[in-house]
């Protein structure tokens, strides 16, 4: 979208008396954005209407003119939006196809929108109002995503079920206690898309190409019809900047990367091996040749969105990290991206909030696979710290021992004999056997933030309070 402060009534190139001729077909097809920014039209028809009100408020353009013009703007976003508007290449982009259309609705007074601004500047404002909202929806959707997960922490808050480091069985950990995992990963990735609403809060419109404007324009004045805390402080950077955009997909990535690891999960959770929880057809899909398969299709390709969102985030750093100040045309690359990693964001997190509701949760075979690989070893070790005295490394020592005649005998912890465990450490008494089944372990842990149900549950209350 290259720089344009000249009026025109041109219905073909609005570059006006500069250009000779017209490109040709080559230079039409690279230049032209229409394709994909004609997403921006009702941003870019709000932010000429803003415009417009301020210019005839300001006197410098009339009353009556500026009627006309939100008058035509207004018949233009109906067409749009009813599908009766008809988008041309040859006129570029958004800007120029609603400004071409003005013109033919209400005549020369079109001609004075573009007063006191560029096609920079209105670029930006249109682009920054769109990724605002984009973010104020993404927070709602993670809002819906973490208050999914708070029903299943407060559910399953006793629910035991092997905690992994690893992908190895490690300690009893409570399916509650997993769930809460995520609503913390979820509740910063919610913290960040507000301070980028905060970072990004400021109107762009009044920059103008790059010097601002010696029109008489109160830029405060259209921040505040846009809802933007304040204009921004520097016409140079305004139109070159490209932060909003890069932090959006940065956000984007982040959050991405936390549903693809809960998109693993799940593919893991439901395989026969596994078997932790299922999803209902709604969420899985069948195989063409295999009757008795029951894939979780859903989960991914939550996985497999995230990596479009990462590459359109080294995208767009890609296209900005070489640009000198201000504008260039390179800058015209980086909506296809933003667009593209929203949308895949927007199914990934409604995807998920859907899997979470909607899995079934084996609770029986995750407390079978809870007590597996010897998850209650540093319990026994704990105890032995506890009640015999022992120096950690000195328990740490005796319950390895224990773990390995455990082992050759094919059991479990909690079925050694007392004189067993006796003939490792005479300090082991008959009590320990009150530490080494999995509720006991799980329900010893009541440091904050702990797995105990009872701190699962004032971390929900606590979470349930803030979202």
């Amino acid at each position: 979208m290259a720089e344009s402060n000249t009026d025109t009534k041109s219905s073909n190139q609005m570059w006006g008396g500069r250009f000779a001729s017209g490109p040709d077909a080559i230079m039409e097809e690279i230049n032209a954005s229409i394709g994909f920014d004609k997403k921006l039209f009702a941003q870019d028809i709000r932010g000429s209407i803003a415009h417009a009100t301020m210019l005839a408020h300001q006197g410098i353009i009339s009353s009556d003119d500026k009627d006309k013009i939100v008058h035509g703007l207004n018949t233009i976003l109906s067409e749009i939006e009813s599908g009766n508007f008809e988008f041309s290449r040859r006129l570029e982009d958004i800007h120029m196809n609603i400004e071409a259309r003005l013109a033919t609705l209400i005549g020369p007074a079109a001609g004075r929108l573009h007063t006191a601004r560029s096609r920079n500047d209105q670029v930006a404002l249109d682009f920054r109002l769109w990724v605002k909202e984009e973010l104020e929806k993404t927070e709602r959707m993670l809002t819906g995503l973490i208050a999914a997960f708070l029903d299943r922490a407060e559910e399953h808050a006793e629910s035991v079920m092997p905690g992994f480091t690893h992908l190895q069985t490690a300690q009893p950990v409570t399916f509650g206690h997993h769930c809460m995992a995520y609503v913390e990963m979820f509740g910063r990735d919610r913290s960040r898309v507000r301070h980028a609403i905060e970072h990004l809060d400021e109107s762009p419109i009044g920059a103008a190409a790059l010097a601002g404007t010696g029109y008489p324009i109160d830029r405060h004045m259209t921040a505040k019809a846009l809802g933007f805390r304040e204009p921004t402080r520097n016409s140079i950077d305004t139109v070159s900047d490209r932060d909003f955009a890069i932090e959006f997909l940065s956000i984007a990535a982040i959050t991405g990367m936390h549903l693809s690891r809960l998109a693993e999960e799940i593919v893991i959770w439901s395989t026969p091996q596994f078997g932790f929880v299922r999803l209902s057809d709604a969420f899985s899909t069948g195989s063409s040749i295999m009757p008795q398969k029951k894939n979780p299709d859903a989960a991914e390709l939550v996985r497999a969105k995230t990596g479009r969102i990462n590459g359109s985030l080294v995208a767009l750093l890609t296209i900005m990290k070489g640009l000198p100040l201000a504008y260039s045309k390179d800058m015209q690359e980086d909506k296809e991206q933003v667009f593209d990693a929203a949308e895949s964001l927007e199914l990934a997190i409604a995807a998920m909030t859907g899997m979470v509701r909607d899995m079934t949760v084996n609770t029986h075979r995750m407390k079978a696979a809870a007590g597996s690989g010897y998850s209650t070893a540093t319990d026994l070790a704990d105890w032995l710290v506890r009640e015999a005295g022992l120096p950690f490394r000195d328990a740490h020592h005796v319950t390895g021992r224990a773990v390995a005649l455990a082992e050759s005998k094919g059991c479990d912890l909690s079925e050694l004999p007392l004189a067993d465990l006796q003939a490792i450490h005479s300090a082991i008494t008959d009590k320990v056997y009150n530490v080494l089944t999995v509720e006991a372990s799980v329900a010893s842990r009541k440091s904050f933030g702990g797995t105990a149900p009872s701190e699962v549950r004032k971390q929900i209350a606590f979470w349930r309070a803030r979202n």
